[in-house]
């Protein structure tokens, strides 16, 4: 545990335990006991907080998060229902959801709370065939960590290989990150009405990769390569692993966009809390747990930004509202940014569109945050330590 100072008389067990309460506060706040779900989001809106919609994505990643916690934790986010309840009412749609994200995090919720019904959720995940049918990388990253959990079977351990075959493909060596998809699949057409220029024409972003990228694949090579002892899987997630940190800001941001050819950043911003809290951290222990790597430096850099951004004055860490807000980005029209320096940077690996920081500077404040990130955190920092 690293005991270093983050800002002023704060350590970090102290700010890991504050986003533990936080999240687990959070998440009490976003259960929904008439359907068993989470919400999409907490909004602000004036001084209260407004509930958004549902997600079973959410909440199967809440339910990971929760595996890892005590009775009376569970009981003060769930009430009279537990987690068996809650992952009872996923199962009953698995069948049925077209959703491959979704089916794989309720199979990895499932094996995690050791639910009487994982073996079927295992088995609706196998008969979506990851590794061979179209899936993007994090998807892939998903349904790999599900199949290898503790309670898989030699037909979850034949998938797995498949799958990790798929997501190694991934896998660009020269820049040593991942792309959104595996090498050789047909990415799919985005909706026209997708406000980035970048994503109304697809063409464009092919070379881009997010952060998202390299977090899923990482953990779950590591996972597969403790179950396998598949040295190509540990042998990619090292080195990713070690390529996201050598890109990790100057003051601990974990940044968004990347070139898969150059593994050069695009687009800084935004900057989202739950990759410095939760994404960044469950990653990196997964693969140092796996190789014997120390990324403790890196963790703390990211914690670090998350109390005391430099973007903007204060924390992210809203101890008044009991939330951690969802992101710094740039002030301006939505998606545009992104767009621009996919687009541009299409041209020529080395192009940027100029002067953004001053046109567009990273000072606006999400002010949502969603359950899966509070699940993350809890993942990351589990009380039992098994992240």
């Amino acid at each position: 545990m690293i005991q270093a100072s983050l800002s002023g008389h704060q350590t970090m067990p102290e700010v890991v335990q504050k986003l533990r309460t936080l999240a687990v506060s959070s998440l009490a706040r976003m259960y929904l006991p008439e359907k068993r779900l989470f919400a999409f989001r907490l909004r602000k809106k004036g001084r209260d907080g407004v509930l958004e919609g549902v997600s079973r994505r959410y909440t199967a990643t809440a339910l990971i998060g929760l595996a890892g916690e005590d009775r009376d934790v569970v009981t003060e986010v769930l009430g009279d229902h537990s987690l068996e309840d809650v992952c009872t009412g996923l199962l009953e749609h698995i069948e049925e959801t077209d959703d491959m994200g979704e089916v794989a995090l309720t199979t990895w919720a499932a094996r995690a709370i050791r639910h009487a019904r994982a073996s079927e959720a295992a088995k609706a995940l196998r008969m979506r065939e990851p590794g061979k049918r179209p899936y993007c990388t994090v998807e892939l990253a998903w349904a790999l960590t599900a199949l290898v959990l503790d309670g898989s079977d030699p037909s979850d351990l034949a998938q797995a290989e498949i799958t990790a075959q798929a997501l190694l493909s991934a896998f660009k060596e020269e820049s040593e990150i991942f792309r959104r998809w595996p090498a050789g699949q047909v990415v799919p057409k985005l909706p026209a009405f997708v406000s980035s220029l970048g994503d109304r024409l697809p063409g464009l972003r092919t070379h881009v990769s997010c952060f998202a990228d390299f977090v899923y694949p990482v953990q779950a090579l590591s996972y597969y390569y403790r179950a396998t002892g598949d040295t190509r899987a540990a042998n990619a997630a090292s080195r990713c692993a070690r390529r996201m940190c050598q890109l990790q800001g100057q003051d601990g941001q974990w940044w968004w966009h990347f070139d898969i050819r150059t593994g050069h950043v695009i687009e800084r911003y935004p900057v989202y809390s739950v990759h410095q809290d939760s994404m960044a951290p469950m990653a990196l222990f997964a693969v140092g747990q796996a190789c014997g790597e120390d990324y403790s430096d890196s963790i703390e850099k990211g914690l670090r930004w998350l109390v005391n951004p430099p973007e903007k004055a204060g924390s992210l860490i809203d101890a008044e509202n009991e939330v951690i807000w969802r992101k710094v980005a740039r002030r301006g029209p939505g998606k545009l940014v992104r767009g621009l320096q996919a687009t541009a940077s299409s041209l020529h690996s080395r192009l940027r569109a100029p002067g953004v920081d001053v046109l567009f500077p990273p000072v606006s404040v999400d002010y949502e945050t969603r359950p899966y990130h509070m699940g993350w955190i809890l993942h990351a920092w589990s009380a039992q330590g098994d992240s």
